[in-house]
C-alpha cells in the first residue's frame, strides 16, 4: 500500500472516532440539560403543593383555635344558663 492512502485511511478513522465522540458528547449533554429542566419543572411543582398543603394546615390549625373559643364560650353560656334556671327553680319553689 502507498503511504498515502495508509495517512488517508488512518486519517478518516481519526475523523469518523472524533465525530462519534462529539456526537456521544452532545448526546449527553442534551439528555443532562432535558434531566435538569425536568427536575427543576418537578421541583416547582413540589414547591407549590407545598405551600398549598401548608396553606390549609394554617386554615385547618385556625378553624380548630375558632373551635376552641366557640366551645369555650359555649360552655360558658350552659354554665351561665344552668345557674339561671337554678335560681328559678329555687324561686319557684319558695313561691309554693
Amino acid at each position: 500500500m502507498n503511504q498515502e492512502v495508509v495517512f488517508g485511511i488512518g486519517g478518516m478513522g481519526f475523523v469518523l472516532v472524533i465525530l462519534a465522540l462529539l456526537t456521544i458528547i452532545i448526546v449527553a449533554a442534551i439528555t443532562q440539560g432535558t434531566k435538569i429542566v425536568r427536575d427543576k419543572t418537578i421541583s416547582a411543582s413540589q414547591i407549590a403543593r407545598d405551600e398549598a398543603y401548608r396553606k390549609l394546615a394554617e386554615e385547618a390549625v385556625s378553624a380548630q383555635k375558632k373551635l376552641a373559643n366557640d366551645q369555650q364560650r359555649i360552655i360558658k353560656d350552659l354554665a351561665e344558663m344552668k345557674q339561671s334556671i337554678y335560681a328559678m327553680e329555687k324561686m319557684l319553689r319558695e313561691v309554693e
